[in-house]
């Protein structure tokens, strides 16, 4: 039984196996890496849209607010205003 060498496992490489930081050639699967990169760009794309809708809310969460405030100042103004007439008129 003579064992063909030829059709064994190929020889590895000692240097690479054991020095796994000197290997300096990497091979990139093109499609993992458009995926990559287009899951990255659609999340910097949702965040963008977070961003603008929360700057959104924001802005009319401020104008509700004065309105709010406006109001409330107004009320108190005219019930300033209600109270010296009625003790004017005593």
């Amino acid at each position: 039984m003579a064992i063909d060498r030829a059709s064994s496992f190929p020889e590895a490489d000692v240097d690479q196996a054991l020095n796994p930081s000197q290997n300096k050639e990497f091979e990139v699967d093109p499609v993992s890496s458009d995926i990559a990169t287009s899951k990255g760009t659609r999340q910097e794309q949702d965040e963008a849209a977070r961003k603008r809708e929360r700057e959104k809310q924001d802005a009319m969460h401020k104008l509700k607010t004065t309105i709010l405030v406006s109001a409330m100042i107004i009320a108190v103004a005219g019930a300033v205003f209600a109270v010296t007439k009625k003790l004017r008129q005593r």
